[in-house]
Order: C-alpha cells, then structure tokens, then sequence
C-alpha cells in the first residue's frame, strides 16, 4: 500500500541552526533516502520551498481567488514529502519514524486513496 509522508516542521526553526547542524541534517536525509532506496519502500520524495513561495487558490462563484502564502496559519509547515510502498501502516509508521526531520518536528502518515 502506499503511503505520503508528509514532513511538518517549524521552517523558521531551521534559521537559529548552524551550518554544521544544517550538514549534519542533510546528511542524515541522505543516508535516510539510501537505506529506504535499497530496501525498495521509496518511491520518492522531495524538499519544499517555504511558505513564502506558496500561493493559495481557490475557486467561489467560478472565480479564481489566489492569495500569498498558506490558507491556514499553523505553528508547523509542510517542508517535504516521500511516497513509499509499505506492506501496512505498521510498517510506514517505522518508515516515518527514521526521516530526520521527526526529531524536530511531525511526520503525518497518510495512506493514499487508490483511484
């Protein structure tokens, strides 16, 4: 089954990190990519721009509305993703469990809904 695994975390908590700790974190998602790479559960994964970058649309009364930024406010952003093919959610929930970024913030683990 496969399953999104959405990385939240406080993007300006990265900003009061040092440059070695900015290394040593994507050093960590390197190694993360490889060990889920050779074990054949990633599928794939990439890194956001912030918030910042973001536009919102919508559609009302058949007009698009656009808006800078996020619809919501939120303590935490989603910073990236990966897609995995995982047996069950036990074992996304392991998967999830190894991305760097739980140390400092939240993997929300949703399966994907087949179509």
């Amino acid at each position: 089954m496969r399953y999104i695994l959405l990385i939240c975390e406080d993007e300006t908590a990265a900003q009061g990190a040092s440059a070695a700790e900015g290394e040593a974190m994507m050093a960590d998602y390197g190694k993360f990519g490889d060990e889920m790479g050779k074990r054949g559960v990633l599928k794939t994964g990439e890194r956001l721009r912030p918030t910042t970058d973001a536009t919102t649309v919508q559609v009302r009364d058949g007009k698009v509305l656009t808006s800078d930024g996020p619809f919501a406010e939120t303590k935490e952003q989603i910073g990236g993703f990966y897609l995995v093919d995982c047996k069950d959610v036990d074992e996304a929930i392991e998967v999830a469990a190894k991305i760097p970024g739980a140390r400092i913030g939240t993997i929300e683990v949703r399966p994907i809904w087949e179509m």
